[in-house]
């Protein structure tokens, strides 16, 4: 982080402080999920089409203060992963890699870890398929989060912050 992070104090004397994981599945409908101590806390979608008249920079603008909002309410976020999906170009592109850059760059500015997972290790992880579909993956979704997800965004969110977990948040416990 450029040495923009400050240094402990003391190196010797951690804070024992829970991991918790923002999940997000960025877009213009944002699946999000926050895994405190390996189990779902909260999820859901943030909605951030375009107003009537505004350009994508306008959205941009309203999803970094939203984050910026999420990441100070939730306050001991430790670590950050969203869906890094394979891109074939045009709008959808365009808004998704806008949106990641804006999550990085909110990660970086607080010192917070932050990590992109492929939609193929998803799928695979979450159903033994880096092929499965959005039925597959709503399926997995309900059997972990207990309830049906509000919609597919949801559903990758969660998934992705319970792998997330598996991956990189247990081993800290």
């Amino acid at each position: 982080f450029l040495g923009l992070c400050p240094v402990p104090a003391d190196p010797l004397e951690p804070v024992e402080v829970p991991m918790k994981i923002l999940a997000l599945d960025t877009g213009t409908r944002t699946g999000l999920a926050i895994i405190d101590g390996g189990r779902v806390f909260e999820s859901g979608v943030q909605d951030f089409s375009k107003r009537r008249g505004e350009s994508n920079g306008a959205m941009f603008l309203r999803f970094r203060a939203w984050l910026a909002d999420m990441l100070y309410m939730q306050g001991h976020i430790k670590f950050v992963c969203y869906e890094q999906a394979h891109h074939r170009g045009g709008a959808a592109t365009e808004i998704c890699v806008n949106l990641t850059g804006r999550v990085q760059e909110e990660c970086a500015a607080r010192c917070i870890e932050f990590v992109g997972i492929h939609t193929a290790t998803l799928k695979k992880w979450a159903c033994g398929s880096g092929r499965a579909d959005k039925t597959d993956m709503t399926t997995a979704a309900i059997k972990r989060l207990g309830r049906v997800p509000i919609d597919d965004n949801e559903a990758d969110a969660v998934l992705l912050g319970l792998m997330a977990w598996e991956e990189y948040g247990s081993k800290s416990e």
